[in-house]
């Protein structure tokens, strides 16, 4: 298998989160065809998390299957660099992981498997789902762009929905009405201006508001605001959200959309470390064993309109797979 050609074959599949069923069931076939025992988890519709064991699965190489919305990156290489949605994030992680077990295979290791999910670039139902079975796995290794560096920590996440009800008004006569814009904005100001925490291996806690929108027109009292918030947190979950309710209190209604707690993960003796403040699906697969995370790529590629992987880093990637098994193995 060539591990470029099959990223680009990959990404020429689209699979934005919630059409993850076309580039699962590709992924089936190829596993089949190449003798894997393959298991499918249904989700929702035709989406369904893939299984896949060479022999026991001792170690699970894990990552997901779908990307973030358009607008699209055509696919493209040059000497250096794979281009295309999902290039770092992650198909070409899928390929790399693939190649590791073929070479895995071909020196007689066995006790590995495959688990490919769905719904991490939103709310992570498949990683979720996959945590409510009964795995013998004693290690997870998830698959994300961290420059083929084993993450001893990553940030948890809070994220939230906050909408504010206002009055309308003719704008001439803005005393007669009631600013959602302006009151929401007061809200997320104060947000803005919260120690959300400073850890000493993870840093600060962040805030992000991702998303606005309120009022119908100009010449309008805005009678409604609404915004989604991401905090990158530090703290226990638990913690973050009173702070949220303290500040937020009865000025805007609050809607959870998901957190998790930050997470401290699985190292291995002799491979490079680093700490990352995104999230990942680890957080939700404390079922499946210890969890390790890394991979080729970077994230600061991942999501972007130049989405991209290096060739090298990928082909290295290859090789640190098949070593870190061999080392969790032993």
């Amino acid at each position: 298998m060539n591990p470029f050609e099959f990223t680009k074959k990959l990404m020429a599949i689209p699979s934005v989160t919630g059409t993850e069923g076309e580039i699962a069931q590709f992924l089936a076939l190829h596993l089949e065809s190449l003798g894997y025992r393959v298991e499918r988890q249904q989700i929702t519709g035709d989406r369904f998390n893939l299984f896949a064991f060479a022999g026991e699965g001792r170690v699970m190489f894990c990552t997901h299957l779908d990307t973030v919305p358009p607008p699209t990156v055509p696919i493209r290489e040059d000497d250096e660099f794979l281009y295309g949605r999902g290039a770092c994030d992650t198909k070409g992680i899928i390929a790399a992981m693939l190649a590791a077990g073929e070479r895995l295979r071909s020196v007689g290791i066995s006790n590995f498997g495959y688990m490919f999910l769905v719904g991490e670039e939103t709310d992570s139902i498949g990683a979720k789902t996959a945590n409510t079975l009964k795995w013998n796995s004693e290690y997870v290794v998830v698959g994300e762009p961290t420059q083929n560096r084993l993450v001893r920590a990553q940030k948890g996440t809070f994220i939230a929905n906050l909408s504010v009800a206002g009055r309308a008004a003719h704008s001439g006569y803005p005393e007669l009405g009631v600013s959602a814009i302006q009151n929401l904005w007061a809200v997320l100001q104060d947000c803005q201006s919260v120690d959300w925490g400073n850890d000493s291996v993870l840093g600060q806690g962040t805030f992000n508001v991702g998303v606005f929108h309120g009022g119908q027109a100009a010449n309008i009292v805005p009678p409604q605001a609404t915004a989604s918030i991401m905090i990158r947190t530090v703290e226990a979950r638990g913690k973050v959200e009173q702070k949220m309710r303290s500040v937020v209190g009865n000025r805007a209604t609050m809607e959870i959309v998901g957190s998790s707690d930050p997470l401290m993960l699985h190292v291995v003796e002799g491979f490079a470390t680093t700490v990352v403040s995104f999230g990942s699906d680890a957080p939700h697969l404390g079922n499946t064993g210890k969890r390790l995370l890394i991979g080729p790529g970077s994230i600061l590629d991942a999501h972007t309109a130049g989405e991209r992987i290096s060739k090298r880093e990928l082909m290295e990637g290859i090789d640190l797979y098949e070593r870190l098994v061999r080392e969790l193995l032993k």
